[in-house]
């Protein structure tokens, strides 16, 4: 750990001090609780909506596929307005807030006995008619809630690591340990707070009280607000310099306005590129993918002014190479993160369905008749990514590396695609278990859960394989995106990289909803029935699997064409003019995946 008088400072820039070892606890203490809040809160949604609100599975799946993916596209503006104008104090100060509200009204919807549906039984004793769902004000009020939640997500998310980050001065070494030190916390805080939501939290909502249920985690991030809040006068608060983004826009811009002239024969050599004294990014080699866009950087003679010092003043006519490269590599990256939307549904559709599939099974514990809550089995999926985790690093990657020769066993698209692989045969597993759920609901039934039907003597523990099988092709997937954000974007784009796995959730979000949406609408009058009906011994939700397993093949394919094309990020730390010839310039290209 680094000591907490660490000061920084150079002749043109105020004194920083680094107070990280203070800053922690109240960092630590913020993040912990705002995921045990946040997490508890969202994880047992699906079940809400369909028991205080008497909203159809459908109905309620795709809200929550609307409202997960609106929060993971919230972090896009969230980064953007962070970098650009509040700075990451301001920004997660007013996100923490809004998290608060967003968690105080859906409390709300579940103790005032006015913003909710009556219940099944009480309309079904009073009036002997099916339940009612939510008025139009009460659908309001919900939503309110769902939205303060959303802007509070979309601040949080982008900025809470890089704002712990800002508190270690990162060019001393002991400032460097802290930081992975805080790095490892935060992690061990999510898990931490994954399994508390899932368990306890899940078990008070579905057992004892919606109420207190939801008033728990409201609690918890009050105290993330007041930890958050408590460290004000000793937090590093870095100034917004500016969004990537505008550099990003002006390169096309400038391109677009250039489109007419020819592109130079060595454009390595003969286009606009100044270094600021200033720059610490690491430097880009000249790549001659996406070509259009290097007409950004020719010097038009009779229209560019170039400054004695070699800058310019005109930045959306010229651009220097560098920022050019920085938009190739954010073009060479969407093509895998659009390679990987299906898989994220995948993910998404198995956890909700999961949940619904578990209500009408046998969750009883052995003969203790405790029933385990039926959003807790997706503890098991967090467990084996853990374990999984640490098997990987410690095990198999030092054998791995013996045969690979590569540093980490397998490169990121390898790791990528493994999980692409594991996720189609989660999804193939769910459709056979599906089967035989519904076949003993059929054959062989041990009650009758009230909204859906009759419940399958197929224990619950049945799902553990293929949650454990998800939770693998998370650590390869996720990880690995994560890792390639990190490492494929320029560095003064990280922030925006790291909001490119949540944009990748969200589409996936929006686009299982779409799925869930059409699915439903196009089986419900055929002959075999609705697919996702509401009581799933009526459906064939299996068949909707293999259907997500299929689209899973398709895009697996997709992915090997994008690795196959895709060039890996090299750099050079020198600051100066390329002067080198083609033969050196292609040397130092990416290498493709295979």
């Amino acid at each position: 750990m680094e000591k907490n008088d660490d000061t920084s400072s150079t002749d043109d820039k105020p004194e920083v001090r680094y107070r990280g070892l203070q800053a922690l606890p109240l960092i630590i203490g913020n993040e912990a609780f705002e995921k045990l809040g946040t997490i508890g809160t969202s994880n047992n949604l699906l079940i809400y909506l369909t028991t205080v609100f008497n909203m159809k599975s459908i109905t309620a799946n795709t809200l929550i596929n609307i409202f997960h993916g609106t929060t993971n596209l919230a972090t896009l503006p969230g980064a953007f307005l962070c970098d650009t104008y509040f700075g990451r104090y301001k920004t997660l100060g007013f996100a923490s807030v809004a998290s608060l509200l967003g968690m105080l009204a859906l409390t709300l919807t579940a103790g005032v006995t006015n913003l909710h549906p009556p219940s099944c039984e009480t309309a079904s004793n009073a009036s002997g008619t099916s339940c009612s769902g939510p008025t139009s004000w009460q659908l309001a009020f919900l939503l309110g809630g769902l939205g303060f939640m959303v802007v509070g997500a979309g601040g949080i998310r982008p900025c809470n690591l890089a704002f712990g980050a800002d508190q270690f001065n990162p060019n001393t070494e002991s400032g460097k340990k802290a930081t992975n030190s805080f790095f490892n916390w935060y992690y061990l805080t999510f898990t931490f707070a994954m399994m508390l939501s899932l368990t306890l939290i899940v078990y008070v909502q579905s057992n004892i009280s919606w109420t207190w249920g939801l008033a728990i985690p409201m609690f918890l991030m009050f105290i993330s607000c007041a930890f958050f809040f408590a460290g004000s006068r000793i937090y590093v608060k870095v100034k917004p310099c500016g969004s990537p983004l505008t550099s990003a826009v002006r390169v096309v811009v400038a391109a677009i306005k250039k489109r007419r002239l020819k592109a130079p024969e060595q454009p390595w050599l003969s286009l606009f590129n100044h270094i600021p004294t200033s720059f610490t990014n690491s430097k880009l080699p000249y790549t001659d993918q996406f070509r259009f866009l290097d007409k950004a950087a020719i010097i038009d003679p009779d229209r560019d002014t170039i400054n004695p010092d070699g800058s310019t003043d005109n930045h959306w006519r010229l651009c220097s190479m560098q920022q050019v490269e920085e938009v190739k590599c954010l073009t060479r990256v969407i093509s895998i993160w659009a390679s990987f939307i299906v898989f994220f549904v995948s993910l998404s559709q198995h956890t909700n369905y999961v949940v619904f599939q578990a209500l009408q099974s046998d969750r009883l514990l052995g003969n203790t008749g405790f029933q385990i809550p039926a959003a807790s089995y997706a503890i098991f999926t967090m467990l084996s990514l853990t374990l999984w985790i640490a098997i990987y690093d410690r095990i198999i990657v030092p054998k791995l590396r013996r045969i690979t020769g590569h540093e980490t066993g397998l490169s990121i698209l390898q790791r990528m695609g493994v999980g692409m692989v594991l996720a189609i045969l989660t999804m193939v597993l769910a459709g056979l278990v599906e089967d035989k759920r519904r076949t003993l609901a059929l054959t062989k039934p041990v009650g009758v859960e009230p909204r859906r039907g009759a419940i399958s003597s197929l224990s619950g523990f049945w799902y553990v394989p293929q949650l454990t099988l998800m939770g693998i092709a998370e650590g390869f997937t996720i990880i690995g995106h994560i890792e390639f954000y990190y490492k494929q974007f320029p560095e003064n784009m990280r922030s925006i990289g790291g909001s490119f796995l949540f944009l990748a959730m969200a589409v996936s979000n929006y686009f299982g909803g779409f799925l869930v949406s059409v699915v439903h609408d196009l089986t419900s009058g055929s002959a075999m029935g609705d697919w996702l009906a509401e009581d799933l011994n009526k459906g064939k939700l299996d068949y909707f699997y293999y259907f997500i397993a299929g689209l899973g093949v398709a895009n697996f394919a997709f992915f090997l064409v994008c690795a196959k094309w895709y060039r890996y990020k090299e750099s050079s730390i020198t600051t100066v003019a390329l002067e080198v010839d083609m033969t050196n310039v292609k040397s130092e290209k990416e290498k493709p995946l295979v």
